[in-house]
């Protein structure tokens, strides 16, 4: 087996039918492919499963048959993953083509390096209302992407760090982070654009605002191990 097919790639979903078959063709055309990509459904009440299932053994389905978050969506993914590498991809968004091959190098090529990330640019969806559209053209620039989505890791790294926080409804990823990060993990950020992110009515930040007192939890845990650590 060579190294690049020692990649799993865990894709949770939620009611992204429009976007669900972008994102795994975009994992499938990968120059580097993946040993495996995992898709799990976590609950969704739209077509999303249908989606999926149409691409038949190139993936493998897991399914919740309620909500409970992306946390718990990602988790689910990594226990049933078998590769020595994990990447992760939001059902809404899509990589570019040399994502993998290019991460891949720079981990192998860097044994002291935990986890690599690159650029990303945000576009926006053409359903989102013109009026929207208008306000939102600042956000759409290439920024370096600190998010699950243009990140590689090695798998023992994921789980020295340990799971995404599932009571977390918003910013798990922030919250995994802060502790990769209190722990003195490696990590490098490339200038290539890995990750191609959409802006449209459901995402997560917009869809689920009642649970922004998740991001004052995390910033009260964080704070709180850097006391313990002095």
């Amino acid at each position: 087996m060579s190294e690049n097919q020692k990649i799993s790639v865990i894709i949770p979903v939620y009611n992204t039918e429009k976007y669900l078959a972008q994102a795994i063709q975009s994992v499938l055309k990968q120059e580097e492919k993946p040993l495996e990509v995992i898709v799990v459904d976590d609950g969704s009440t739209d077509g999303s499963v249908n989606v999926a299932t149409k691409f038949g053994s190139q993936i493998s389905l897991y399914q919740h048959q309620t909500n409970k978050g992306v946390g718990a969506a990602r988790n689910l993914g990594v226990n049933n993953s078998k590769g020595e590498f994990l990447a992760f991809l939001d059902a809404d968004d899509f990589w570019t083509a040399g994502k993998l091959k290019t991460q891949l190098a720079y981990l192998k090529n860097n044994p002291d390096i935990d986890m690599v990330f690159g650029q990303v640019e945000q576009f926006i969806s053409l359903e989102l209302p013109i009026e929207n559209q208008n306000k939102l053209h600042a956000e759409l620039k290439k920024m370096p992407g600190y998010v699950a989505g243009a990140m590689l890791i090695r798998r023992e790294t994921f789980l020295k760090v340990g799971w995404f926080d599932e009571k977390l409804e918003l910013g798990e990823y922030i919250d995994w982070f802060s502790r990769a990060k209190d722990m003195g993990l490696k990590f490098h950020m490339s200038n290539e654009v890995v990750l191609k992110r959409r802006i449209h009515t459901t995402n997560m930040g917009i869809y689920k605002r009642q649970h922004l007192k998740d991001y004052t939890s995390l910033l009260r845990a964080a704070l709180a191990r850097k006391r313990m650590k002095k």
